[in-house]
């Protein structure tokens, strides 16, 4: 059941009734109803890039997706069983929260990541920096962006959502990423959040972010 302002809705997902806080209105990616999918914080490995969540249909601390955006993980049904038209991606970094919407049409988060397959967007560097604010910082080069990008050379940047990029003219070495459900140099225990070093554009950061993922 849906309601017309934001707070804790009934949705039945797998035919199973499900609790989650219904955004409305635009908070930062547009008007409309939005449905949370997942929450990531940046400083645990709950969602990192090699477990398990990524890639089956199972939930985690599905209470979570009651207390809109705060800092309990969560990855709720949604993931697999909400198809959309538009994915809502958020950061908060000392409590600044920020977003950007990507246009992307699909039967689920789900059907987009667990295959492990490379799918592309193009939303540019200057707009993925927009998560982090006046601390966003990128390489000049490869930028490669989407979804399921892993760089050639082992042990380097990878990532389920996001852009990663290089000081080279080429993605086996990438050095910086912004990005959700990552892995890699530099920073592997970086989860969500900014990572550059080797001469990007606004200085070596490590920056560990509280990330939220929604869709229309």
């Amino acid at each position: 059941k849906r309601s017309n302002v934001n707070g804790v809705v009934t949705l039945l997902v797998d035919s199973q009734p499900l609790s989650v806080f219904c955004h409305m209105g635009n908070f930062g990616c547009g008007d409309g109803e939005w449905t949370p999918v997942m929450k990531i914080d940046g400083r645990k490995t709950t969602f990192h890039y090699n477990k398990h969540y990524w890639i089956k249909n199972q939930g985690y601390n599905l209470p979570g997706g009651e207390t809109g955006f705060d800092r309990q993980e969560s990855k709720l049904p949604t993931y697999w069983n909400t198809s959309f038209f538009k994915i809502c991606l958020g950061m908060k970094i000392h409590q600044q929260l920020r977003f950007i919407v990507i246009h992307e049409q699909a039967d689920s988060l789900y059907s987009l990541i667990a295959d492990g397959q490379y799918r592309a967007t193009s939303l540019g560097g200057e707009k993925w920096k927009e998560l982090i604010g006046s601390q966003g910082s990128l390489q000049y080069n490869c930028n490669k962006e989407g979804f399921n990008f892993v760089c050639s050379w082992s042990g380097y940047s990878k990532a389920r959502i996001g852009i990663v990029s290089n000081n080279e003219d080429e993605c086996d070495s990438c050095n910086s990423r912004i990005r959700f459900g990552t892995a890699g140099r530099p920073g592997n225990s970086n989860t969500c959040g900014n990572e550059a070093d080797v001469s990007p554009d606004n200085g070596d950061k490590h920056i560990k972010a509280m990330g939220y993922i929604l869709v229309q």
